[in-house]
This record gives C-alpha cells, structure tokens and sequence, in this order.
C-alpha cells in the first residue's frame, strides 16, 4: 500500500525550495519526492508510471521516468516508454523528449537510431520548426535556466551526429558535419574531434593547422584544460606519423549518399530567419566532386 506523508506547510515550502520538489499532492509530486528527497529511484518510477496512467502531468511525468531509468540502466525500458506514450505528450514536450532520447541511444549504442533523430531535428530547424518558431528557448543545467539560440542548438545537435559519425568509422561524413558546426558556432571541443577526423584521412597537414588552433587558444573553450591537451596529445600523434602517400591522397572514401542527399535536401534556411543557401551544402558538393573516382 502506497505510503502518503502529511506535512506542514512550512515543511512543503522548504522541501520545494531546496529539492524543487513541485507543490502538490498528485502521483506526480510523489514521484518527484520519492526520486529528490527519499532518494529511492525504483519508488519514482511506480509513482511516474501511475502520474501517466493518471493523466497527471504527463510531460514532465514521462521524461523524468525516462532519466530516472537511464539511471538505473535501465535504457532499453526507457526507450520503449518514450516511444509508446509520447502520443500522450503536448507538441512543447516532443523537443525535449527527443533530447532524452538521444542521450538514452547513445548510451546503449544504438547508432543508427541516434543518427535518424538528429537527422529529423536538423530539418525542423531548417524547416523553422524547432523552438515552437521562436529564436531562442529556455534550458536548464543543474537548477539554472539560461538561453539557447537556434545557432547554439544547430551547432549542438551537428556535434552529436558528428560524433555518431565517428563511432561508425565514417570520419569524411563526421568531418562534412564538423566542419559546418564550426562554421556556425565554433568551439575547441569540436575543433578536436575535426582535427581527428582529418589524421584518419590522413590528410596530416590540414589536423595540424585545425589542432594548432586551440594549443593557441585562438577558439571558444581553448581554455578548457581538457580540450587543449587533447589537442596537443593528437598533436603529439601527428609527429610520429608519416607523410601520406600518394596513393591515400587518391583513395575514394565512401560519404553516405544518403547522408549528403539529407543534408542537401535540408530547407536552405538558417532556422527561420536565414533564407540563403547555407555555404556548408556547396562544401559538400564539393566534397563529392573531389572525391569521384
């Protein structure tokens, strides 16, 4: 039999201030006591599981279920109750649904799956539909809310698929993405991993002059520690390599047709305000120009 707790008032307001536990006493602000406050995370979700069978906050109910079995490992469960209740979910919660999925992919290696969902986020954006048509959204990261720009989450959303990409071995598609996240919204930690991509091309030269730019602190986030030495740990691995040879500079590395026809296929907008061609799309038709065989 489920166990109800009578508190005080004063007691419901310093639990919400401190555990931004919600007012309440519906299966859903149970939950949320038993996961912040009891600390019992297999009590929270009975309690999620009777909020969304109860029509009680389903939105918030579902997502945070999921990332409380994402916890526990259980991912695969997770994944499942996000695919068959989001029906259940308003058009606002889909976005961050989507987010909590790609999380939930990437943790239990599904790939290809993790690949299609940053595909489809893509064109909403492109498409002007991401951020429900607004410019910018509010997020939030341990209790803080600040703002999102739609450039920030394009340049985001391009370094995960980049970083699915990589776990594929397809460092050309990796790099095409890369590249067009850098020139949106650039940063050491993607500059890194292009840097990468480049020296399993062994297009040496090209990782150095990448690489370089964050030893010299001449990107955003350059004065992460861990993104410098990373640079300079890759650095460290071009100097032991040799100059590629003639016949790697020829060999004709397979770029996903279906991945370019994607990207290409993208509204040519920069969310809803940049109705021009992105230079990136014209980057990748030449890619595939310099690399017929």
């Amino acid at each position: 039999m489920e166990k109800r707790i009578n508190r005080s008032p004063g007691e419901k307001e310093s639990l919400h201030a401190v555990y931004k536990v919600p007012s309440g006493d519906g299966p859903y602000v149970r939950a949320k006591h038993a996961q912040l406050v009891q600390k019992d995370p297999e009590a929270a979700i009975v309690l999620f599981w009777k909020a969304i069978n109860a029509g009680d906050r389903v939105d918030s109910a579902l997502k945070d279920m999921a990332v409380v079995m994402k916890q526990l490992d259980r991912t695969e469960e997770a994944i499942e109750a996000i695919m068959s209740f989001r029906g259940l979910c308003s058009r606002n919660a889909q976005e961050s649904l989507d987010n909590v999925l790609i999380d939930l992919y990437k943790k239990c290696g599904k790939v290809d799956e993790q690949i299609d969902l940053l595909r489809r986020k893509l064109r909403l954006i492109y498409h002007g539909e991401a951020f429900n048509g607004k410019p910018t959204k509010t997020a939030r990261s341990h209790g803080k809310k600040f703002q999102v720009s739609i450039k920030q989450e394009t340049s985001r959303i391009l370094g995960n698929l980049g970083w699915a990409y990589m776990q594929k071995t397809n460092y050309m598609a990796a790099e095409v993405v890369y590249r067009k996240a850098q020139m949106i919204d650039p940063d050491a930690n993607k500059a890194c991993n292009l840097g990468f991509c480049l020296i399993k091309q062994a297009r040496y030269e090209e990782a150095r002059s990448v690489l370089e730019e964050v030893v010299e602190a001449k990107l955003p986030g350059s004065e992460d520690i861990r993104s410098r030495n990373r640079a300079e740990e890759l650095l460290l691995d071009l100097e032991s390599r040799q100059p590629p040879s003639l016949l790697s500079n020829i060999v004709c590395l397979d770029l996903e047709d279906e991945f370019v026809h994607g990207l290409e296929d993208l509204e040519s907008k920069w969310g809803p305000l940049r109705p021009k061609r992105l230079p990136i799309f014209e980057e990748i038709s030449n890619f595939k120009n310099q690399l017929a065989c």
